[in-house]
């Protein structure tokens, strides 16, 4: 039965830490339903149910826009470097 339980805590311990973090990262303005605050402040107070009311209330639908990659852009992908062609 301990192994159980610690099992379950474990498992709701990383659901709400990937929840919270993923809000936090989130831009306010994809956040659905409620201000980014309160969602992240239910995460942090009804921990697994809060992570469950974010992933399936709160998350943003569909695809996210692709980060933008920082470092040394390739020469055919340089506006730059084109037009000195």
């Amino acid at each position: 039965m301990v192994k159980v339980d610690g099992l379950i805590l474990l498992i709701s311990l990383g659901l709400t830490l990937y929840a919270f973090v993923d809000c936090a990262m989130t831009a306010q303005e994809s956040v659905r339903n409620l201000p980014k605050w309160a969602w992240l402040l239910l995460i942090f107070l009804f921990s697994g149910f809060g992570a469950l009311g974010w992933i399936f209330a709160g998350k943003p639908k569909g695809n996210r826009p692709p980060r933008r990659k920082r470092g040394t852009i390739p020469p055919d992908d340089n506006p730059d470097f084109l037009n000195r062609l």
